[in-house]
């Protein structure tokens, strides 16, 4: 199993619209390497969802649901989204200032390449983030 970390805006799509959907298509992707991100994401994977901008934590976890497809928003099939189906809420909401200030944490993708929207986790940061927040 691989994990991963999908940043989105709540003012755009936020854990709400997910779990009131019960299904997302994770499309929109427009960064090289997120999108081969995407096309490394496996059926049954974890995925921590992020909100970014104005709140700046992770704020539940979800499954891939359907692996890589052509990305139904763009006019490249190159472009490519991934089904993702809410698991559980955060019973606390992990911030960003609780990840950059956790020695555990120095190394993780959303530290180094902040403006990247699909990044993957090592298992221990993966477990170090879901423990924090639940």
């Amino acid at each position: 199993m691989n994990y991963w970390l999908v940043k989105s805006e709540p003012e755009t799509y936020g854990w709400g619209d997910l779990v009131k959907d019960g299904k997302t298509v994770w499309d929109g992707v427009r960064n090289y390497q997120a999108r081969n991100f995407l096309a490394e994401m496996k059926r049954g994977d974890l995925v921590l969802f992020y909100h970014s901008v104005s709140e700046k934590a992770v704020v539940g976890l979800a499954k891939v649901e359907k692996e890589a497809f052509p990305d139904p928003t763009a006019d490249d099939p190159r472009w490519l989204s991934v089904e993702l189906v809410p698991q559980r809420d955060f019973k606390d909401k992990v911030t960003l200032n609780q990840i950059k200030t956790d020695p555990r944490l120095q190394n993780i993708g959303l530290l180094r390449q902040s403006r990247l929207s699909v990044m993957p986790l090592k298992p221990e940061e993966f477990e170090v983030i879901l423990g924090l927040g639940n």
